[in-house]
């Protein structure tokens, strides 16, 4: 299938995975500086951004699982074939998916989804994505308003981003829009639901978790932990949910590391 990308650098191809309800610019803050070390390809996740949502054959359900076929079903129209990826939230569970398949090189994964221990924090995190794409249908001058007010963005943008106050009002006002305008939202929230990682990746891999995560909460880390022991654990202090805006810096070491790119690489 065709996908939405944005593609910069050269060397050793590294594929980036966004969240639920996002698009490949959630990785804007961190492309420039991973472009320097490698061919850098971000993706818009099928359905999300300007991809096409998964052509479903009859009683066909979409999960992460065919999802995560069809990204590596894309990978010879890319010259692609096993690229290091990285993902966030829903990304980060394809990034590890791919890797558990052996689609991938290496996989780095903040905040992935599948590793709920309840249905409580399913439910959770099911619902504040819903309640704040909602909000995403106010007139687009308010949206405007926020995106371009720092104190309104803490109140709007506080359940995803650490330190919402540092965000671009242009990158946060797109990111809006593109929660708003995402086909495949209630369609993937859904099948998330029944959506637990398990196996192993068998690549050097990094799991990292933001501090102030109020969407994929901190127990979650800890069952990361135990379904993936020969992997690397970072904690991301001062991070929300999406990390790459809050500290750019530290994403972007730890997927040059987790690529072998810079010293200091994750186990396995």
């Amino acid at each position: 299938m065709e996908l939405s990308f944005a593609r910069r650098g050269s060397g050793e191809p590294l594929l980036l995975i966004h969240g639920i309800g996002h698009r490949w610019q959630a990785w804007e803050p961190v492309l420039d500086r991973l472009a320097a070390h490698h061919d850098v390809i971000a993706i818009d996740i099928p359905g999300f951004g300007k991809s096409a949502p998964l052509k479903l054959d009859p009683g066909q359900r979409p999960t992460i699982e065919l999802a995560m076929e069809r990204i590596a079903g894309a990978f010879p129209g890319f010259g692609i074939e096993r690229p290091h990826v990285a993902g966030n939230s829903l990304g980060g569970a394809l990034a590890l998916e791919l890797a558990k398949h052996g689609h991938a090189a290496s996989a780095t994964a903040f905040s992935p989804a599948g590793f709920w221990t309840t249905w409580r924090e399913k439910a959770w995190a099911v619902g504040s994505l819903s309640a704040l794409r909602a909000t995403t249908f106010a007139p687009k001058p308010i949206l405007r308003y926020v995106a371009n007010h720092p104190t309104a963005r803490v109140v709007a943008f506080g359940m995803i981003d650490g330190q919402p106050r540092r965000l671009d009002p242009e990158l946060a006002y797109g990111d809006t829009l593109g929660l708003r305008e995402c086909k495949a939202f209630r369609t993937v929230a859904k099948g998330a639901r029944h959506y637990h990682f398990s196996g192993d990746t068998n690549v050097p891999t990094t799991v990292a978790w933001g501090a102030k995560d109020r969407i994929l909460l901190r127990r979650q880390f800890e069952q990361a932990k135990r379904v993936l022991p020969g992997a690397r654990f970072e904690d991301l202090p001062g991070c929300g949910h999406v990390p790459m805006n809050d500290d750019p810096e530290t994403v972007t070491r730890l997927i040059l590391e987790t690529t072998g790119a810079v010293s200091g690489k994750a186990e396995r």
